[in-house]
């Protein structure tokens, strides 16, 4: 009875996809899933892209004066809150010849676009800056920043009650539900009688039933015209709607940002098993079973219900963990969120435990083919991924999926993978090669493999 000789043994080598990253390795092949598509009549994405550039052109104006002004670093310091100050919009009013009125607007807009990012008391381009010109996901992104902030844009009328602004605000989604769906003009009046009715629910829903003496009950609200007013002018300020002799329309930015907020919350009512409440590290651990279409609607749901920035850091907090599945998965849920996680993924390049993961991330989003990411890494960091994804197959798959993972490598053959698996000094080493000389049905191979990792665990050579 003979066996193959493990120093001449050749390894074949498969695609690099098949089983270059833990989810794939424990989970089917991915298939892609059709993107729901917006309303008829809504305009392509680059036409979309022209618009939000036009409504948000004085923004990325000052955003880039800002960035390039002389002198920046001395004059151009914002206030505590982030706003311009005096002296600041002043100079920058003279160069762009705006009054000081105005370029204090454009600089809150770019803030709240993202274009302008502003650290303690320093002014910095938002990386959707310099993304601009080229990319219209970021240019659309930005101006949902700002649609999202409109009730920044406008200051509340300040003899209002904060309670009655604050319920017009969480009413407004009710509202330009109408104006979407009637896809045209819509009376003003039309308007205040559903956000009247829409107010009266959230306070009925709040109303608690007091037991015991009470004080005197607070004065009746006042009535609601002049805060649909401010919001409507808020709202026709970053863009969204237009408002013409008593009825009020939205544009076709507006009508494309409330359905992509209609299916955000169809999305997240749509999580199963409830994971968009638990924390990421719960939520990965929810879909390392799913299949990979069920995991994406997951990732989807949990994003739509959070800021993209915390999650993005959850995300890649719970990649620094020890458990290397989970660790490709929350790169999984970072293609996901796409852009924005740019610069965080960025900087993770330069942790060793995730800089494999963020390299193809980033490859694929410049554009490189899924199937040519693996291009990006050395060899040395290819091997380290190899071990990594051994690993997660290792602690959550099956020994058939350990063994068919020995033929993704990228070396030749058993001697020369073992050698530099060694090299690479992954803290799973160990334990990667002795689960998988318990798997192989190869005794010499095996053998060799085993071999292997005592020498790893002794130090030896």
């Amino acid at each position: 009875m003979t066996s193959r000789n493990p120093r001449d043994s050749r390894l074949r080598l498969v695609g690099p996809r098949t089983l270059a990253t833990a989810p794939q390795a424990v989970a089917e092949r991915r298939t892609r899933r059709s993107a729901p598509r917006p309303p008829e009549g809504t305009p392509a994405p680059a036409v979309l892209a022209r618009m939000a550039r036009a409504e948000l052109a004085g923004a990325a104006r000052i955003a880039r004066w800002a960035d390039s002004a002389p002198g920046r670093d001395s004059g151009l310091r914002p206030g505590c809150s982030g706003t311009l100050t005096e002296s600041a919009a002043e100079r920058a009013a003279a160069d762009l010849e705006l009054t000081p009125r105005q370029a204090r607007a454009d600089w809150d807009a770019a803030r709240l676009a993202g274009l302008v990012e502003v650290h303690g008391g320093d002014a910095r381009p938002g990386w959707r800056l310099r993304a601009w010109d080229r990319d219209d996901s970021a240019v659309l992104r930005g101006w949902v920043a700002l649609f999202d902030a409109w009730s920044l844009v406008r200051p509340a009328p300040a003899e209002e009650e904060a309670a009655a602004v604050s319920e017009v605000i969480e009413a407004m989604p009710q509202v330009l539900s109408l104006l979407q769906l009637s896809a045209g003009p819509v009376p003003v009046a039309q308007l205040l009688d559903l956000l009247e009715q829409r107010v009266t629910e959230l306070r009925d829903e709040r109303c608690e039933i007091p037991f015991g003496p009470q004080p005197a009950p607070p004065p009746a609200p006042g009535p609601l015209s002049p805060l649909l007013d401010w919001a409507l002018r808020g709202l026709a300020r970053v863009g969204a709607l237009t408002l013409d002799d008593g009825h009020a329309t939205l544009t076709p930015l507006g009508s494309w940002a409330v359905w992509v907020k209609l299916e955000q919350i169809i999305v997240a009512a749509q999580s199963p098993a409830g994971n968009i409440e638990h924390a990421a590290e719960e939520m990965l651990r929810g879909c390392a079973r799913l299949r990979p279409n069920a995991a994406r609607a997951e990732y989807r749901a949990w994003l739509a219900a959070r800021p993209v920035g915390s999650a993005v850091t959850e995300l890649l907090d719970a990649a620094r963990g020890d458990d290397a599945l989970l660790r490709g998965l929350a790169f999984e849920a970072l293609r996901v969120v796409g852009p924005p996680a740019e610069a965080d993924v960025r900087a993770a390049a330069s942790e060793p435990p995730l800089r494999p993961y963020a390299l193809m991330w980033l490859a694929e989003q410049e554009g490189a083919d899924p199937e040519d990411v693996h291009t990006a890494l050395t060899r040395e960091e290819s091997t380290w991924l190899w071990v990594d994804t051994a690993a997660a197959v290792a602690d959550h798959g099956e020994s058939e999926l350990l063994v068919r993972h020995l033929e993704s490598a990228i070396q030749p053959t058993v001697p020369s993978l073992l050698q530099e698996v060694r090299a690479v000094g992954h803290p799973r080493t160990v334990q990667v090669l002795v689960a998988l000389a318990a798997a192989h049905p190869d005794p010499a191979l095996a053998k060799a493999v085993r071999r292997a990792a005592f020498q790893v665990h002794t130090g030896g050579a």
